[in-house]
């Protein structure tokens, strides 16, 4: 499964567990593959890449945030389910 974000690449993103409206904004620090995440070759059943981004506008201390992209094509915040709109 070929990663379709870039470093740079801004995107919103909201919680689908959540019964809210709240979007947040960030942008990709890194793209990084199950191997390079020092992960065994048996993740790559469930897990297709992972993205480190930064909420938009960074705080003093920016928080990396960091999403992992299923085989079964949904991405997750840790362990919950977003909704991901990339904005440029």
């Amino acid at each position: 499964m070929e990663s379709e974000i870039k470093v740079g690449q801004r995107f919103k993103f909201n919680l689908l567990s959540e019964n809210t409206s709240q979007e947040w904004q960030a942008v990709v620090t890194r793209v990084l593959s199950n191997s390079e995440e020092g992960l065994g070759p048996e993740v790559n059943f469930y897990q297709a890449y992972w993205v480190e981004a930064h909420e938009i506008p960074e705080t003093e201390a920016p928080i990396t945030l960091v999403f992992d992209r299923a085989t079964d094509g949904n991405v997750y915040l840790e362990g919950c389910p977003v909704n991901i709109t990339l904005l440029n």
